[in-house]
């Protein structure tokens, strides 16, 4: 949100510099993110000045061209060179001298440079008004009728006004505060505690509106009084449509709003002025001269003011004439009933509307405006009177026409709230004792009104635009927001109680792996919890355990995820279309999955249980090439080696675990899967190239996926024992075996260990061979054996003996053949 410096200090009487107030408004709440400068005619015009055209003769090697002489109110004369084909001597001109930035409209800012122009030396520019930013026109150089002082400047002269604009990253909670006058009643209160001046806040005056005005000709009838409170309206007879005046334009052009016509510029004048949002119709188009606020049918079509059909839901509420609908309630008007030239009579709309209402037709049309952005956080409901009698005013002022009474449809009153804040419960949360009086007047000046007040504790009426302030701790935080976080001492000493409680299993977890990924290159991740619903639509999904959102913030952000996968990939890419391929990431994080069950009594009962989960992603290369080392791609191996480290590291047995392996299997083309009494603990595979053809990755990317609660309730761990080291050498002998390609390395291991029990210590595969002068279907291991006695070295024949038996096993329970 922009707020305006100049249009602040129209409210309340400052004389505090730009840096300071950005640091208040900061410490109140309204954080600034970034403060500009804005020119009503960019770049301001700085060495751009008032000449007069002297003489003016054909260009001697250009017959398109003009050199002349222009007197600026210097000592000598500047030669320029134009090319104008109204340029004459005696004219008034706008010259843009050697060093002038100039902004033109729709093209690139040009500097202005002393240069030959076919060899005829040029000092400058005389301009026309698209060049000097002022409009689209470019029917020859500006010239002035009302022949101004010789040397003026141009800011003089097009009064141009400078402005300095605060962006506010404004919270959700701060309705109140998406008004220039709602961030000058912040300021007021910070000023008048905390600044020996006291100050007050200018409203704009309504008190010359029209009494014993003609009666209002358009009925207004609400049909759905929950999605629409109050609506307040009334009807201006006359108007002239028009450009807005120059404060005007200047005004919304400071914050980035476009003008339109006066009309509509005045509605959008108001809206950043109170924080109301308004609508003008024309009149004329109200069918039936009646506008009635209700719902309408599913899948109606309606074509709003930006030009597209939309088919409205059951639930967008809408404004109608009796026959058809106008205008879509609160979030954006209608093509046909907007104001346009030829209109002559308005109909002013000031409303409430449920906030949950406008933020509902909001998300799901994918429509986002500044007036649905008030009325989703909650506009004041008591205001509407009073902004529609600020604009019906201006619009008067400006445009003329005949304002009628006003017609007010507030069945139920929507009343301030009452909230009882005790003394010792406000320092008790703030830490520090706060003197009674000092409340007071904080809470005053941010106008809330004291019902009643004992030693104790006061009683508080909360105004109707403060919808967020509901409890007592509410208040007590509107306090702190004016008394100063930075005002509440820290004490000298601190004390603390160390937790008795026992390391959580899964925290443990969590530091021993993030700590061995982290030494291994990889780098953590953290994704939002919801993802996109078109995930939904993946295979792999359970639709059945899908869990959505019922009133989510956008359709990106609509489901509970039920895997890490996704956002892992979109890490991934994220990462790619900056530039870095080569990817080592991992995420803790929860899944959600829907569990409904039934009681005794057949009634469906909804869960909504989470998981933790680890997730790894890999991509790309291990590292850079090099001129001595070429790197490796990252590929499933590597993964299925980080994830044994990690069991190994955190001891559990990998032996425990079933290994299967698959193809095509959801959202992997290849996966190994770890299971133990039916459970799948850990998934290891390649992401499909479908899955990653919709997140645009073209290149490979390996994940594994490991359910973190299911891990730690494995009831065998194994053991650190601690062994002394062995006294006597260990023997290295190799095998090459020969065996068919269904029989898998966990089978050699296996029966190697069952095989040369006590001697072999380790088994290790160091080479796979499958092509070239091998029989069909065959396969070839190299593998080594580790041997080794903690006795005594072992002899010739002990080893021998120990190989004997490996090869008969082989042989016999696998059908191997030595190479």
């Amino acid at each position: 949100m922009e707020i305006s410096y100049n249009w602040l200090k129209e409210y309340i009487n400052i004389d505090l510099g730009v840096e300071e107030i950005s640091e208040i408004l900061t410490g109140i709440g309204l954080e600034i993110e970034g403060i500009h400068t804005f020119e009503s005619i960019k770049g301001g015009l700085k060495h751009v000045c008032i000449g007069k055209v002297i003489t003016c003769e054909k260009h001697p090697n250009a017959d398109r061209l003009h050199v002349t002489q222009v007197d600026i109110g210097q000592e000598n004369l500047l030669q320029i060179v134009c090319g104008a084909t109204n340029v004459a001597a005696g004219q008034h001109v706008v010259v843009a001298c050697v060093g002038a930035a100039l902004y033109p409209m729709n093209k690139e800012p040009l500097t202005i440079k002393k240069s030959k122009i076919r060899d005829v030396v040029s000092e400058g520019m005389i301009c026309a008004e698209d060049e000097l930013g002022i409009s689209n026109s470019h029917a020859g150089i500006m010239v002035l009728s009302d022949c101004p002082q010789i040397g003026m400047p141009a800011q003089q002269y097009f009064n141009i006004t400078t402005d300095t604009i605060f962006e506010i990253g404004l919270t959700p909670n701060r309705s109140d505060a998406t008004s220039h006058l709602g961030v000058a009643r912040d300021l007021v209160a910070y000023i008048n505690t905390h600044y020996h001046e006291k100050i007050s806040l200018n409203y704009p005056e309504v008190n010359d509106f029209p009494i014993n005005t003609p009666k209002n000709i358009i009925q207004i009838t609400i049909a759905d009084t929950v999605a629409c409170p109050r609506y307040t309206g009334l009807h201006i007879a006359g108007v002239k449509i028009e450009e807005s005046p120059e404060w005007l334009k200047t005004k919304l052009n400071a914050i980035g709003i476009r003008p339109i016509n006066n009309i509509v510029d005045i509605t959008q004048f108001v809206l950043f002025e109170m924080g109301q949002p308004l609508h003008a119709f024309d009149a004329n188009n109200i069918k039936g001269n009646h506008v009635i606020i209700r719902k309408v049918a599913k899948e109606t079509p309606f074509l709003s003011l930006d030009g597209i059909e939309r088919k409205l839901s059951e639930n967008d509420l809408m404004i109608c004439n009796e026959v058809e609908p106008m205008c879509i309630a609160g979030v954006m008007g209608g093509e046909d009933s907007g104001i346009n030239e030829a209109t002559t009579d308005v109909f002013l709309e000031s409303a409430y509307f449920n906030p949950i209402s406008i933020r509902k037709t909001s998300k799901y049309h994918g429509i986002k405006t500044d007036a649905s952005f008030r009325f989703e956080r909650g506009c004041d409901p008591n205001i509407c009177i009073y902004a529609l009698k600020r604009a019906a005013l201006l619009i008067q002022k400006i445009a003329g026409g005949t304002i009628s009474d006003i017609t007010d449809i507030y069945p139920s009153i929507i009343k301030e709230k009452e909230v009882i804040l005790s003394y010792k419960r406000l320092n008790t949360l703030i830490g520090k004792e706060i003197e009674k009086e000092t409340v007071k007047e904080i809470l005053t000046s941010l106008e809330m009104k004291i019902l009643n007040e004992t030693n104790e504790n006061i009683s508080i009426a909360i105004p109707t635009n403060k919808n967020d302030v509901t409890r007592e701790a509410d208040v007590i935080e509107e306090f702190l927001r004016i008394y100063g976080y930075n005002n509440i001492e820290l004490k000298q000493n601190f004390s603390f109680t160390p937790s008795a409680i026992a390391e959580s299993p899964l925290i443990a977890l969590k530091e021993n792996v993030s700590n061995y990924l982290s030494n291994n290159g990889f780098c953590e991740i953290m994704n939002n919890s919801l993802t996109k619903s078109e995930y939904t639509h993946f295979d792999f999904i359970n639709k059945q355990e899908s869990i959505s959102l019922l009133n989510p913030l956008s359709k990106d952000l609509q489901n509970m995820r039920q895997t890490l996968l996704f956002g892992g990939l979109e890490s991934i890419i994220n990462n790619i279309n900056r530039s870095n391929f080569n990817l080592r990431l991992f995420e803790f994080g929860s899944v959600y999955r829907k569990d409904c069950s039934k009681t005794k009594k057949n009634t469906v009962i909804e869960r909504f249980p989470y998981h933790n989960h680890l997730a790894l992603f890999v991509s790309g290369k291990q590292h850079e090439d090099s001129w001595q080392n070429k790197a490796n791609d990252l590929d499933f191996f590597y993964v299925k080696n980080i994830v044994s480290n990690v069991l190994q590291k955190n001891n559990f047995n990998v032996n425990k675990f079933s290994l299967a392996i698959g193809k095509n299997e959801g959202a992997f083309q290849q996966v190994l899967t770890y299971t133990i009494n039916n459970q799948t603990i850990i998934t290891i595979g390649e992401v499909h190239p479908t899955v990653l053809k919709v997140f645009g990755i073209k290149q490979k990317v390996y994940s594994a996926e490991v359910d973190c609660d299911a891990l730690i309730n494995l009831s065998e761990r194994k053991k650190i024992m601690f062994k002394e080291l062995n006294k006597y050498p260990e023997v290295h002998r190799d095998l090459a075996l020969l065996l068919d390609k269904h029989v898998t390395y966990e089978e050699v291991e296996k029966l190697a260990y069952k095989t040369a029990k006590p001697y072999l210590k380790a088994v290790n595969l160091f080479d796979v061979y499958e092509g070239k002068n091998l029989e069909e279907g065959k396969k070839s291991y190299a593998v080594s054996f580790v041997l080794s006695d903690t006795n005594k070295t072992l002899t010739n024949d002990e080893i021998n003996a120990v190989m004997d038996r490996l090869i008969t096993a082989y042989e016999k329970e696998l059908q191997a053949k030595l190479r």
